[in-house]
C-alpha cells in the first residue's frame, strides 16, 4: 500500500443472527470506490467508508487489547415494551501504542462514547458516534470490534435514583429516625430537632423514639435529650480522667458514622469507653483499648459535610482529641468511601467491598496522600481548571507498611475481617458482604436515563478477587465540587490518580497537620461509586474492611519503645 494513501475509517458487518449482529470498525489506509456494497460518505462524512459485505474477519488473531459491555434497555415506539441489549466492545490499538496506556484510551474513548451531552439515543447515532470518535481523536484505535446482543423482553430498566431526590419529604420511619441519632452521636437531639429536620410532627416522633428505645437502640436522657444506645458499656464524664503515661494512646482513629466507629472498635482489646455531654458545643466519645502491643483511642465526629457548622465540628473534635491525648504520633482517618471504577482494566477497577489506602501515586512528583478540590470550572479547551487543598504527611511510614503489605500478596486483613464478624454478633447492621448483584456498575447518560456496565475481568495473570476483596494503594479525593457522578468526577479522579472520594473530611486533616502529626493514612472502605453517604447498604461491611486493613497497618508496626 502506498505510503501517501490517507487513512479511512471503514465499517463493515462480521456477523449476523437472529438476535445479535457484530460489525468491525476499522483504520485503514485504502482507495476505495463507490459500489453497490461500497458507501462513501461525503461533506461532514468524508474519511469514513461502509463496506456491506456480508461476513468479514478482522484478520486480527491476538487476543483484544481491551474490552467492556454495557446494557441499554430498547423502548418501542408501537408497544412501549423493553428489550434488554448487550453492547460489546472489542479495542485494538495500533502497534506502537505502549501497553500501559491501552486500557486508559479505551476508558477515555467509553466515557466520551456515553457523555450525557452526547449519547446516542438510537442504534444508527451509536454506531455515527463510535466512527467519529474514531475518525476524529483516537488515532491509536485500530480496530473496535462491536457485538450487539438483544437479550430478550423485559420489564423496565432498574431506576437509579438519587438518594437525595426520593427523600425531599421522607416519610417518617424508625430507620430515619436512627439515622439522625447515629449521624449526630454523640451529640444527644432534642423531639424538636427531628421535627425541624425531617418536617414530622411530635406524636410520630415521640412514638418512633419510644419503639427504638424499648428494642435498646437509643435512650432518653434529661432534658428532653435522645442518644444512641451504645452496646458497649460507656462512662459518662464532664472530663476525660487523667491517664498514666503507659496508657496513654499513641495511635487515633477517626471515624465519621457510627458504623464506622462500631467496626473500629470491633478491631481493639480491652475497651473503655467515656461519653462527655454537653448541652452547648460539641459533646465528645473516646474509646480507649489496644491493637497488639499499641495502644489506640477511636472518636467519632458529631457531624460531616461542607457547613460551616458541621466543618467546624469536625475541626473542634479532631484538635480537642489531640489536646487530650498528647502522646498520639499517628492518626488514621477509617471508613467508608466512594470507588472510582474502571471500565476496561481489572487491575485499576475498584468496586464495592474492597479498600483504598491513602499513598501517593508513583507517578506525581508532589507526593500528596489526599486531596481536596474547592472548586471545579471548565477551561476553553474543553478541559478542567482546578483549585486544590493537597496534604500530605512529612513521614511516609504508614504509607510504606500499607505498600509493603500489599505487595507482598498477604490478606491479614481477611482474619481480622472474620474476627470482627464475630465480636459484631448481635450488633444491629448487616455486617457481612451484601449479595454480589447489588454491586451495580451504572453510568448516567442524561435525561434521567442510565447505561449498567459490566466490571471489567481479570485478563492474563491477573488474579481474581481474594474473598470478594482486593486493597489498593492510591491518593484519596474529596471535594463536593467533584465528587457526584458524572464527567467531573472521573476528570477529577485522573487528574488526581485517586480511587477513591470520602465524604470530605479537609477540616480533619486541617486539625491533624495544624497540630504537626508527621504521620497520617485514610483508609476507606467501598461502599457506593459517589463519596459512600449513598451505599447505606453496604457501609457496615465497607466499615468492617477498612478498620481491618486499618489493623493490619498497625500489626506491622514496630511496638512501641515507651
Amino acid at each position: 500500500m502506498a505510503d501517501n494513501i490517507e487513512e479511512k475509517v471503514v465499517m463493515t458487518p462480521k456477523c449476523k443472527t437472529e438476535n445479535s449482529t457484530t460489525l468491525v470498525i476499522e483504520r485503514k489506509a485504502v482507495e476505495a470506490e463507490a459500489s453497490d456494497k461500497i458507501h462513501i460518505a461525503g461533506g461532514d462524512h468524508t474519511g469514513i467508508i461502509i463496506n456491506k459485505e456480508k461476513v468479514y474477519e478482522n484478520g486480527v488473531t491476538e487476543p483484544c487489547h481491551a474490552q467492556l459491555e454495557f446494557w441499554v434497555y430498547l423502548v418501542s415506539v408501537a408497544t412501549g415494551s423493553h428489550t434488554r441489549e448487550a453492547r460489546a466492545l472489542r479495542f485494538w490499538f495500533k502497534p506502537q501504542t505502549p501497553p500501559n496506556e491501552r486500557s486508559y484510551e479505551a476508558q477515555a474513548f467509553f466515557r466520551e462514547l456515553v457523555s450525557p451531552q452526547d449519547f446516542p439515543k438510537d442504534y444508527v447515532g451509536f454506531i455515527k458516534r463510535i466512527m467519529k470518535l474514531m475518525q476524529h481523536k483516537y488515532h491509536q484505535l485500530k480496530i473496535l470490534e462491536i457485538e450487539l446482543r438483544q437479550e430478550g423482553r423485559g420489564s423496565p430498566p432498574p431506576a437509579f435514583i438519587e438518594d437525595s431526590a426520593i427523600c425531599q419529604t421522607p416519610v417518617i420511619s424508625e430507620q430515619r429516625v436512627l439515622d439522625m441519632i447515629e449521624n449526630a452521636y454523640p451529640n444527644p437531639l432534642t423531639v424538636e430537632d427531628f421535627v425541624t429536620a425531617g418536617k414530622w410532627s411530635k406524636t410520630e416522633v415521640k412514638d418512633a423514639l419510644e419503639s427504638l428505645e424499648e428494642k435498646g437502640l437509643t435512650r432518653a436522657m434529661s432534658d428532653g435529650l435522645y442518644i444512641r444506645q451504645h452496646s458497649v458499656d460507656t462512662q459518662v464524664v464532664k472530663q476525660m480522667p487523667t491517664l498514666c503515661s503507659s496508657r496513654q494512646p499513641s495511635i487515633a482513629v477517626v471515624t465519621a458514622l457510627y458504623c464506622e466507629k462500631q467496626a473500629v472498635d470491633a478491631m481493639m482489646d480491652n475497651q473503655e469507653t467515656y461519653v462527655r455531654y454537653t448541652t452547648v458545643g460539641e459533646s465528645n466519645v473516646y474509646t480507649l483499648g489496644t491493637i497488639g502491643a499499641h495502644r489506640v483511642v477511636t472518636t467519632k465526629l458529631p457531624s460531616v459535610g461542607r457547613t460551616r457548622e458541621a466543618m467546624t465540628a469536625a475541626g473542634n473534635t479532631t484538635t480537642r482529641l489531640l489536646g487530650i491525648f498528647q502522646k498520639v504520633e499517628y492518626v488514621f482517618l477509617v471508613g467508608v468511601g466512594g470507588g472510582v471504577p474502571h471500565y476496561t482494566d481489572y487491575a485499576k477497577h475498584v468496586r464495592l467491598g474492597d479498600v483504598v489506602v491513602s499513598t501517593p501515586a508513583p507517578d506525581v512528583p508532589d507526593k500528596y496522600v489526599y486531596i481536596f478540590c474547592e472548586k471545579a470550572e471548565r477551561n476553553d479547551k474543553g478541559g478542567w481548571d482546578y483549585e486544590v487543598k493537597p496534604y500530605k504527611p512529612p513521614n511516609y511510614l504508614l504509607q510504606e507498611i500499607a505498600l509493603r503489605l500489599t505487595n507482598s500478596h498477604t490478606t491479614p486483613w481477611n482474619t481480622y475481617i472474620e474476627e470482627g464478624l464475630q465480636r459484631l454478633l448481635g450488633v444491629p447492621g448487616r455486617w457481612e458482604a451484601p449479595e454480589g448483584v447489588t454491586d451495580r456498575l451504572t453510568v448516567d447518560v442524561g435525561e434521567g436515563a442510565f447505561i449498567e456496565v459490566s466490571h471489567p475481568a481479570p485478563q492474563g495473570d491477573q488474579v481474581d478477587r481474594a474473598n470478594g476483596r482486593r486493597v489498593h494503594c492510591a491518593p484519596v479525593a474529596g471535594g463536593r465540587a467533584v465528587a457526584g457522578a458524572g464527567e467531573a468526577r472521573a476528570a477529577f479522579a485522573a487528574y488526581a490518580r485517586a480511587l477513591a472520594y470520602d465524604c470530605e473530611l479537609d477540616a480533619v486533616l486541617d486539625s491533624v497537620v495544624g497540630n504537626r502529626k508527621d504521620c497520617f493514612i485514610s483508609v476507606r472502605g467501598i461502599s457506593d461509586y459517589r463519596d459512600g453517604t449513598r451505599g447505606k447498604e453496604w457501609q457496615p461491611h465497607a466499615s468492617l474492611a477498612a478498620a481491618a486493613v486499618m489493623k493490619a497497618i498497625i500489626s506491622a508496626m514496630d511496638p512501641p519503645t515507651d
